[in-house]
């Protein structure tokens, strides 16, 4: 497995990949895949990284700003998205493992993730990555005509903000 920055070139990759974990009902609020710009707007501009197995984009991860108030500045959320053909091969613990890496080498303090009690896989691979589990929020969002629960998870750096 090749980890490596993504970058536009990836994009219809990363949607196609974003598409799959959106059919499982268990990884995203969002029911369709973004365009290109509104992802990249939405996304800090490091800490993107995509998985290649052979010349196949695997996965992929990147990390979100939590807020625009300059406090949270070192405060990010957390994606990782795994395609269906490679799921189960730790292609998503690699990329979590090196997102955090790229994290703390941008300055980042906090990492953060709201999973779907139901993603045991992302929680699992959240856990064996240092993350916390530091609470439980219910019926926080409607995803199609149903209240959805989420899990929330932290990783607090052992190297930045101590």
């Amino acid at each position: 497995m090749k980890l490596v920055p993504l970058t536009s070139d990836h994009f219809e990759e990363v949607a196609r990949i974003y598409t799959e974990g959106i059919a499982t009902g268990n990884a995203t609020f969002e029911t369709n895949a973004p365009d290109w710009e509104t992802w990249n707007k939405g996304h800090l501009a490091h800490c993107r990284v995509i998985a290649l197995l052979g010349e196949k984009v695997a996965g992929w991860a990147a990390l979100s700003p939590v807020s625009s108030r300059c406090v949270y500045g070192g405060v990010a959320e957390v994606s990782v998205y795994v395609a269906k053909d490679f799921r189960g091969r730790s292609v998503g613990k690699a990329l979590l493992q090196e997102v955090i890496s790229q994290s703390e080498q941008n300055g980042l303090w906090t990492l953060q993730s709201g999973i779907f009690p139901e993603n045991i896989a992302s929680i699992r691979i959240h856990e064996q990555c240092g993350f916390r589990r530091i609470g439980y929020r219910e019926k926080v969002g409607l995803l199609g005509n149903k209240w959805r629960d989420t899990v929330q998870f932290e990783r607090r750096s052992k190297v930045v903000g101590v």
